[in-house]
């Protein structure tokens, strides 16, 4: 497997890391957006090439201290931006992310790279073709950087892997990144590249996304193509703005016919994101005839810790300042949901480690067998009962949204928890106390996403997630609210200190 290089290994010319080039933004070309990026092939400024050679001597020196990557594939995407350079000086792009660098989770076949889903018992078996997001970003000319880092088989919000070195949170080395999408998210934060693609089951996009203060995006279920396809399982984008994420969407969301659980293909205008058409851009943002629902007790779970407490109530009054009506609402889910959920997801892996020949079952990272462990012990009915929350679960998140065009929250109760920890409490007895607000939009296969929204008090500073949900298939709405909350929020720091 290609791991990270060190600098003085990079390929070519890459051997002493390049300087920076400024665009006409001032910002050197591994900080700049997707759109930017595409801004600047267009008009000459920069080139993918250019981009791709800052991005991976970026990475090479922030990766000793992060470990968000692996399989990475510099030679590779060095020469996919040579034929992304080559498109665009023939005024021939392929897409808008022609000649963007991007990364892919860990669990996500790309073809001739392995598939270890994060855990030390798969194989470093090759792909033999691309998954649907993969084959959708080779389409369109995206340059491929490699792959980030997950926990075993994403089991976990964190990043604790039996294969991978522990990924840490750019913000506070001390913390992690949140997983699944752990290093998705790390890598998204530090600037490792404008586009980083990861998965999302009961949060695993948006919580990484919200402990590392960057943006990410959990589409409707079916609005991605997917392999393999099961309940509440998508793939999305983690960025830096709303408007990349609105361009990866405009990729990602291409019919792939191997998925038979996608929705229809439909021509969403994904770069549309004005909440007012044909309304003055510099004009303030006007909510009225907005109806938002504030979720901030979940009915189960950890509780909201103060400080995020202030900044999703301080989140809610500036949209209400914007002319939106904002109404708290009571909990979604419950105790005996979750409970049932956490029994029958138990069941359903501790069936695919029986699968497993024993010495690979061992390799498996020792809190998640515990985690399973639990489960040989249940009934048909007690499975079946399990089963049954999933879906009573799916019905209050659709009934509780009803009343509202979007519903506000946080995307955690707590900030990012100890490196080392696989969860806030770091018990496989109560693994998931820590999701009550994520979970319910994944099996109500609503979209959601995870938008910076302010930091903690303290010596070090710790990122807060705002949370934005909307009805099922309404993915473009969720990203036009995004986009003015990203308008009326408080300046926030734009780099970590590792970046």
């Amino acid at each position: 497997m290609n791991q990270p290089p060190a600098v003085q290994n990079l390929p070519g010319f890459l051997a002493k890391p390049p300087g920076h080039t400024l665009s006409t933004t001032g910002k050197p070309a591994w900080q700049l957006t997707a759109a930017e990026l595409t801004a600047a092939y267009r008009c000459g400024e920069l080139s993918p090439v250019q981009a791709t050679a800052e991005v991976l001597a970026h990475v090479a020196l922030c990766e000793p201290a992060l470990q968000a990557t692996c399989a990475w594939q510099p030679e590779a995407a060095l020469a996919m931006a040579r034929q992304s350079e080559a498109r665009w000086r023939r005024h021939q792009p392929l897409s808008v992310l022609d000649g963007v660098p991007v990364t892919i989770k860990d669990n996500l076949p790309v073809r001739g790279w392995p598939i270890r889903n994060g855990t030390a018992a798969s194989s470093d078996a090759p792909a033999l073709e691309d998954c649907p997001p993969a084959a959708r970003l080779r389409e369109s000319g995206a340059v491929l950087l490699g792959q980030t880092t997950m926990p075993d088989y994403g089991m976990l919000s964190s990043a604790l892997s039996s294969l991978h070195p522990l990924t840490r949170n750019p913000w506070d080395l001390d913390k992690t990144p949140g997983g699944s999408s752990a290093g998705a998210g790390a890598a998204a934060a530090a600037g490792y590249g404008p586009l980083h693609i990861g998965t999302d089951i009961g949060g695993s996009i948006r919580l990484p996304a919200g402990w590392c203060s960057v943006v990410g995006f959990k589409p409707s279920g079916g609005r991605v193509p997917i392999t393999a396809p099961f309940s509440g399982r998508v793939a999305g984008p983690l960025a830096r703005t709303v408007a990349d994420v609105a361009m990866a969407m405009a990729v990602l969301s291409q019919p792939d016919w191997r998925d038979a659980t996608s929705l229809p293909a439909q021509p969403l205008g994904w770069s549309d994101l004005d909440i007012d058409p044909g309304k003055n851009p510099d004009a303030n943002p006007d909510l009225r005839g907005c109806k938002l629902g504030l979720l901030i007790d979940a009915g189960w779970g950890l509780d909201v810790e103060p400080d995020t407490r202030a900044a999703i109530e301080n989140a809610a009054r500036l949209l209400a300042s914007a002319g939106a009506t904002v109404q708290p609402i009571a909990p979604i889910s419950s105790r005996a949901m979750v409970q049932g959920m956490d029994q029958f997801w138990r069941l359903r892996f501790w069936l695919e480690l029986q699968a497993l020949a024993p010495e690979r079952r061992q390799r498996v990272l020792p809190y998640i067998r515990d985690w399973a462990a639990s489960a040989q012990a249940l009934t048909a009915s007690q499975a079946y009962q399990g089963q049954a929350q999933v879906a009573a679960l799916r019905d209050a998140a659709v009934v509780a949204c009803q009343p509202f065009d979007y519903v506000l929250s946080p995307v955690s109760p707590v900030p990012a928890f100890t490196a080392e920890w696989a969860s806030p409490l770091n018990d496989p007895a109560r693994p998931f106390e820590h999701i009550a607000f994520t979970l319910p939009f994944n099996m109500s296969e609503q979209p959601a996403i995870s938008l910076p929204c302010g930091f903690t008090r303290g010596a070090r500073p710790l990122p807060i997630g705002l949370q934005i949900a909307g009805r099922r298939h309404d993915d473009l709405g969720v990203l036009r609210l995004a986009r003015v909350w990203e308008q009326l929020r408080p300046v926030l720091p734009a780099w970590p200190p590792l970046a």
